[in-house]
């Protein structure tokens, strides 16, 4: 196996490159992003090629490129795109490409936050990959598999494995996960994602930091994404601790991540049903029998608002009509405040 299959090169890949059109191309996936330059692994080995401005959309970790002159001409068709809103303004700021699962990794030595695995697994569904949780320290947990249990319940639809880099087979779980595909790891700093990334790559590639011991908080050992091949195949992409989880996503991803709200809501007796106190809900039905916690319905209710508000500004028209109703809704209820006095 050459260097380039090692990091998921195929039949597919080689048709898109035959299309791109780009004379004496060849063939090169992003395993870095230098600024000025991409290191990129080619069918005789990883090395350094310029990025010209020209290339659009801008090369992102997990890019196929055409390769000539030693410089990236072209980025090749997506199989998928894992972005979040940038934390500094609404735009947003790609994470991987082409990854066929998404890995949010939450370390067991601190709570784990059920509203932050629901807004990756948010963006995971929208990139078109598939999110699974690993619990990593689960050696430092009273009862790991409990607390896998109850993160399971909490999240319908996404595997949840724990993970204890310390012993030989600690990372079997979440090595299955990441066989002969391309993952990437997301989560906070200090959660264990270098790691985990060290044991499924059964060697110290990536460096690891102590956590503050007051408060779990890690500093940010990772400071690029990068992406290494597996040693039984498939391709690990780390990337740097993330503070906070914008949406880019759209509300069908949203849907996805609540599957199990979706559901309930085409049993309510309306089809136009807002969940607050409507004759025949299925959802309020749901939480007053205990089937549903009102927590996992908030979380819904937000990310679905959230969603919602990233598409108006997404769309400059959209945004403009929402403005307009608003307005005008606005004036209409002060002419009849006034009429009333």
């Amino acid at each position: 196996m050459n260097d380039l299959e090692r990091y998921g090169w195929g039949d597919r890949w080689a048709a898109l490159l035959d299309a791109a059109g780009v004379p004496g191309a060849v063939p090169g996936r992003v395993v870095r992003h230098d600024g000025v330059a991409l290191t990129v692994a080619l069918a005789d080995g990883v090395r350094q090629v310029a990025l010209t401005r020209a290339v659009d959309p801008p090369p992102a970790v997990g890019d196929w490129v055409a390769v000539a002159h030693e410089a990236a001409m072209a980025v090749l068709p997506r199989t998928t795109l894992l972005t979040r809103r940038s934390a500094r303004s609404d735009a947003p700021q790609t994470l991987a490409a082409n990854v066929d699962g998404v890995l949010v990794v939450c370390g067991l030595d601190r709570p784990v936050r059920a509203g932050r695995i629901d807004r990756f697994v948010t963006l995971a569904w929208d990139a078109g990959a598939v999110p699974a949780v690993v619990l990593t320290k689960a050696d430092l947990a009273v009862d790991a598999e409990a607390v896998a249990e109850d993160v399971a319940a909490a999240h319908p639809g996404v595997d949840v494995v724990t993970a204890t880099v310390t012993r030989p087979d600690g990372a079997d779980a979440a090595r299955a996960l990441a066989a002969g595909r391309t993952v990437v790891l997301v989560g906070e700093s200090g959660a264990g994602k270098s790691s985990l990334a060290n044991a499924l790559l059964g060697d110290d590639v990536m460096a690891t930091g102590l956590v503050r011991a007051g408060d779990a908080k890690g500093r940010h050992t990772t400071t690029t994404r990068e992406a290494h091949p597996l040693p039984g195949g498939g391709v690990l992409i780390d990337t740097p601790g993330l503070r906070a989880v914008g949406l880019t996503a759209d509300p069908d991803a949203v849907a996805a991540t609540y599957a199990d709200i979706d559901e309930l809501a085409a049993s309510c007796r309306f089809s136009d049903c807002g969940h607050d106190g409507e004759p025949g809900c299925a959802v309020a039905a749901a939480v007053e029998a205990g089937d549903l916690s009102r927590r996992r319905l908030a979380g819904w209710r937000a990310l679905e608002a959230e969603a919602a508000s990233a598409e108006l500004r997404a769309n400059p028209r959209l945004l403009r009509d929402r403005n307009r109703r608003f307005g005008r809704a606005a004036r209409d209820a002060q002419r009849r405040k006034r009429d009333e006095r």
